[in-house]
């Protein structure tokens, strides 16, 4: 494991071309991440990543996926799972409780089992970010609640659950993407509210959390640093640390996104120093990978200590 690159990159298509074979042997990127223009069936994905573990001789390498159900469902091409969004389970929650607990663990164990047959052992869930009137739709649906406590509680069910099945999470987008106005995919969302009012409340979903890795959010802070986005901000990034209390793995959001506005390089270089852990690029572009790659570190002794831990829940 010492000698792979602190990044996690996607491929083009349903099968590793050569190109993306000599990457994967040359930078040994951290892991890898499927979108649904990896996944045509279940066979077809499992053969892509027994082939990408295969150059690794690793069966418990790296595999992640967005599949949070609503509108984020990468797996569409094998399953629907298009009205089981966030917000439905919130809502569960509140109103019928028996019924939530019954339909969320269902939905987790269902997820699971054909997460484990493509062969993907990391789902980018939960997003921990609020529902908010009035700010960008990129969260919308995808949120549990308005409420922080409900976010929190569900955001905890869902780690325990998805660990249970041998599943890591990614929680996101640490420490809260609820009050962005635009969306970080294509513009720079910029939060208002000082530090005080973030703490009580879109920080605190993310508290106590047990998940192995967290997701930061390309957003500007204003009142704590008006220059950079989350997730090149040492000063976020410290009150993550410090105040969240989040100890494990901190992985970027796309570097790809238009929030990010340096060239690929210096966003690299920012993220890292920054204190992110982990670097990710989707798009399966060759040269922004290569420059992705060689920007990125070889990974240290407190990823390799923590991947450990993860790989522990592994069956």
């Amino acid at each position: 494991m010492n000698n792979r690159r602190s990044l996690i990159i996607g491929i083009k298509s349903t099968k590793l071309n050569l190109r993306e074979k000599n990457f994967l042997i040359k930078y040994k990127p951290w892991g890898v991440i499927l979108f649904t223009r990896n996944i045509k069936d279940i066979k077809q994905t499992k053969d892509l990543t027994t082939s990408i573990r295969k150059i690794f001789n690793d069966n418990k390498y790296p595999i992640l996926i967005d599949q949070e159900g609503g509108r984020v469902n990468r797996l569409k091409n094998i399953l629907s799972f298009e009205n089981l969004t966030s917000e439905f389970f919130g809502k569960k929650f509140i109103k019928k409780p028996k019924e939530f607990n019954f339909f969320y663990k269902l939905f987790i164990d269902k997820t699971s089992y054909l997460l484990k047959s493509i062969g993907v052992n990391i789902n980018t869930v939960p997003v921990l970010d609020l529902k908010i009137k009035g700010t960008s739709n990129i969260i919308g649906d995808r949120s549990f609640s308005k409420n922080p406590k409900i976010v929190s509680r569900i955001g905890n069910l869902c780690i325990n659950f998805f660990h249970k099945k041998q599943i890591g999470t990614v929680m996101k987008h640490i420490p809260g993407h609820g009050l962005a106005k635009v969306d970080s995919h294509f513009y720079t969302p910029k939060v208002k509210k000082d530090l005080e009012y973030l703490i009580k409340n879109d920080f605190i979903p993310f508290k106590k959390k047990k998940t192995f890795f967290a997701m930061t959010a390309h957003i500007i802070f204003d009142k704590i640093d008006a220059k950079n986005t989350a997730t090149q901000s040492k000063k976020i990034i410290q009150i993550i640390r410090k105040k969240i209390g989040y100890k494990n793995i901190l992985i970027s959001d796309d570097l790809s996104m238009k929030s990010l506005k340096g060239n690929l390089k210096e966003n690299t270089i920012k993220t890292f120093s920054a204190g992110c852990n982990l670097v990710l690029h989707c798009n399966g572009n060759p040269k922004e990978m290569e420059i992705v790659a060689k920007n990125s570190p070889l990974i240290n002794k407190f990823i390799i200590k923590k991947t450990s831990q993860f790989y522990k829940i592994l069956s």
